[in-house]
């Protein structure tokens, strides 16, 4: 029987002590008001390009920053180091209108997927080759074969909020596991599909969008554009399978080696009887025997000068004529 120790059944937490001493509370208090006057006192838009000068923004100069390439120019009205960049700025804070979101739960998604397995030269489709109707919508109950998936229903079936994906975006994982027993027929091997959602793992960014942008140039020779930032739903699709077929030589085998192997795990046992264990001396001493050499019986059947004494008993047989003798062992210690 497997037995866990009592230990294994514990929790453990953590435990507070209050040291009352003034000078390492003075330093516990001066070391936190740094951190806090570190984080508190750095600004975004660096402090290190601020200007008097364009010697002092040469030495930045073809820097990348997120807004921009700085050109190595002094801006002496603002003290700055001039980035060249699209004005104005991307805005996150814009309210988005997903009004017309609202009806991508209506929206269809077709998959069309294949499967070969060389081994057994099968090859399998997602679609039947009798099917006709394109009218159908996937169910996980009463319709498992219809390629054609409800938005809603995917994202209902990956327990993912409407309303949360409309707003921020999202990236769905639809599985299609092909789990093949060809024993019982090709026919019967058909896809099973799981959907789960990808992007709630990060805390960073969740949802799913990306930017694009549109470029023009003015009758001045001027550049402009307007700058998207697009939120979608992104579908993955993951296809994994296993196919297996019954043969009965890979399967004797397969016995054989087990067989085998069962084995090991006496010898394994004996290993640690025999040197680990409290006692293992006495193991040793019942498992092996030491015999000093071949027993041979006397007249008197007694070995004379061995550990080994032997004693015959006899009895007839009446309705036979047949003597048959029984032998006892006695082991003596000197």
């Amino acid at each position: 029987m497997f037995c866990l120790d009592s230990s294994f059944f514990t929790y453990e937490t953590t435990k507070s002590v209050v040291v009352k001493r003034r000078s390492l509370g003075i330093i516990n208090r001066i070391a936190q008001a740094l951190i806090i006057i570190y984080y508190v006192g750095t600004d975004y838009a660096d402090k290190k390009f601020n200007c008097s000068t364009d010697a002092d923004c040469e030495k930045y100069r073809s820097s990348n920053m997120p807004s921009g390439e700085i050109t190595g120019k002094c801006l002496g009205e603002f003290s700055q180091c001039e980035i060249k960049g699209w004005c104005p700025s991307e805005d996150d804070s814009n309210s988005k209108d997903i009004t017309a979101m609202k009806e991508v739960e209506n929206f269809t998604i077709f998959i069309k997927n294949s499967i070969r397995f060389p081994r057994f030269n099968v090859k399998r489709g997602n679609i039947e080759p009798e099917m006709q109707d394109k009218t159908c919508h996937y169910h996980p109950v009463h319709n498992t074969s219809c390629p054609f998936f409800r938005v809603g229903d995917v994202l209902k079936e990956a327990n993912a909020s409407l309303s949360d994906i409309i707003k921020n975006g999202g990236e769905i994982g639809i599985n299609i596991a092909w789990l093949c027993n060809l024993d019982l027929g090709v026919e019967k091997c058909k896809p099973k599909y799981s959907f789960t959602r990808l992007d709630t793992e990060t805390k960073l960014s969740q949802g799913y969008n990306f930017r694009f942008a549109k470029y023009y140039m003015s009758a001045d020779g001027e550049e402009f554009r307007t700058l998207h930032k697009a939120f979608a739903i992104r579908f993955d699709i993951i296809v994994s399978g296993d196919a297996g077929k019954f043969y009965i030589v890979p399967t004797l085998i397969n016995i054989v080696a087990a067989c085998t192997s069962v084995g090991l795990a006496t010898v394994f046992c004996d290993i640690i009887l025999l040197n680990f264990l409290n006692g293992s001396e006495q193991y040793k001493a019942k498992k092996f025997e030491e015999v000093s050499g071949p027993a041979q019986r006397s007249e008197s059947h007694e070995l004379k000068g061995s550990q080994i004494t032997f004693k015959e008993e006899g009895k007839s047989c009446n309705d036979s004529g047949a003597y048959s003798s029984h032998s006892e062992t006695l082991v003596c210690s000197h």
